[in-house]
C-alpha cells in the first residue's frame, strides 16, 4: 500500500464506552527534548497530514492497528489458530513468515494476545482523562524538581480535540506544566479553545510555499501559518520545529523564506532543526505501509550545519535535534 492510500477514519475517536475517550497509541516517561525539564509525552493517534518522512507511521490513522514485526516472529502457528477471521496466513515466500490481511482484520487482538514473541502488536488503546491523569501523576515528583510537565504529540494531537482540551484542563488544574507538539493545522476556532490549556506550543513549519507543502504533505500551508501568527499574538510562548529533509524542504530559497517568517513572530524560544532519520522506516512495513523515501540517506551533523547560515544571519536562537 503507498503511503498516500492512508485513510483516515476518526469515526473511531472519542466515544468507546461511557464517557470521553481519547485514542492513545503510546506514552513515553522521561523525555527530556519535548519542552523542557523531565516530561510525560502523550502520543494521540490520527493525523491530517501525510508526510512521506513520518517516523511514526503507526501515528497517522484515526483507528487502531495491527503491526508485524517478522524479525521476532518465531512461527509458532498459534496467531493462525486463534484468529477467527481468518485474516493472518503463513507467507509461501518465506519472506516475511506470515501475511496479514488487513482488510479482514476485526483487531479483536486474540493474536497479540497470544504471540509472546511480540511479533504482533495491535497499535493505540482508549483512555479517558481520569485514567491519564492518573498515570501523569504518578512522576509529579519529577515534574516538580526539574520544572518539566506533560507534552501531548502525535499524530496530530488536535485531531482529537475534545479529549485534549479536557485533558489539558485535568493536567494544568493541577499545577502541571502543559505542551503540545503539533502541525497547527487546525481550524482556529477549535485550536483557540485548546490552547487556553497550553503553556508552550511546539509547532512544524515543513515548507513555506504552498503549492509545494500540499504536495509534500496533503495539506494547505495557509492555515498552519496563520495559526503560528496568531499564536505569537495571543503571546503563548512557541518553538518553531523545522523537520529538515533533503530534497523536499532544504533549498537556499526555502531556508530563507522560513528564516524571515520567524524572525517576525514574537514569543520564540528557538527554533529547532531536526534532521532526516531513517529511524522510522520499518515501521512502516510493519504496518503493511511502502516507505516512500528508502535510500535517502540520513543527514549528518555537517549536513545540517551547512545548510542553517540563514538562521544564523538573522540571530535565531537555533538548536539541533530538538
Amino acid at each position: 500500500m503507498n503511503w498516500r492510500q492512508k485513510v483516515l477514519d476518526f469515526d473511531h475517536i472519542g466515544d468507546r464506552g461511557e464517557g470521553l475517550k481519547g485514542l492513545v497509541f503510546d506514552i513515553q516517561k522521561f523525555a527530556i527534548h519535548d519542552g523542557g525539564g523531565i516530561r510525560t509525552l502523550v502520543f494521540l493517534k490520527g493525523c491530517p497530514l501525510v508526510c512521506p518522512w513520518c517516523s511514526n507511521p503507526e501515528s497517522l490513522a484515526g483507528k487502531p492497528e495491527i503491526t508485524f514485526v517478522s524479525n521476532n516472529c518465531i512461527g509458532c502457528g498459534k496467531c493462525l489458530e486463534v484468529c477467527k477471521a481468518g485474516a493472518i496466513r503463513k507467507d509461501e515466500t518465506g519472506a516475511k513468515g506470515l501475511i496479514i490481511d488487513r482488510d479482514r482484520c476485526t483487531l479483536c487482538g486474540q493474536c497479540a494476545k497470544f504471540c509472546y514473541a511480540g511479533a504482533i502488536n495491535i497499535i493505540g488503546r482508549y483512555l479517558s482523562v481520569p485514567e491519564l491523569v492518573t498515570m501523569i501523576e504518578r512522576d509529579r515528583k519529577f515534574y516538580e524538581q526539574s520544572n518539566g510537565g506533560v507534552t501531548f504529540s502525535g499524530g496530530e494531537p488536535t485531531a482529537q480535540p475534545e479529549f485534549l482540551k479536557a485533558a489539558l484542563q485535568a493536567i494544568q488544574a493541577r499545577g502541571i506544566h502543559t505542551a503540545i507538539e503539533t502541525s497547527s493545522f487546525v481550524a482556529w476556532e477549535t485550536f483557540a479553545s485548546i490552547l487556553e490549556n497550553v503553556d508552550l506550543v511546539l509547532t512544524d513549519i515543513k515548507h513555506m510555499d504552498d503549492a509545494e507543502h500540499k504536495r509534500l504533505t496533503g495539506v494547505s500551508n495557509k492555515v498552519i501559518l496563520e495559526n503560528i501568527r496568531n499564536i505569537s499574538r495571543l503571546g503563548i510562548p512557541i518553538k518553531i520545529r523545522l523537520p529538515l529533509i533533503p530534497g523536499f524542504n532544504d533549498s537556499d530559497r526555502n531556508l530563507a523564506a522560513t528564516a524571515e517568517f520567524v524572525e517576525q513572530l514574537s514569543n520564540v524560544q528557538s527554533l529547532d532543526i531536526l534532521p532526516y532519520h531513517r529511524l522510522g522506516e520499518m515501521k512502516w512495513g510493519q504496518l503493511g505501509q511502502d516507505y516512500s523515501l528508502t535510500g535517502v540517506p540520513a543527514l549528518t551533523l555537517e549536513d545540517v550545519e551547512s545548510r542553517i547560515q540563514p538562521f544564523k544571519d538573522r540571530g535565531l536562537n537555533i538548536s539541533i535535534g530538538g
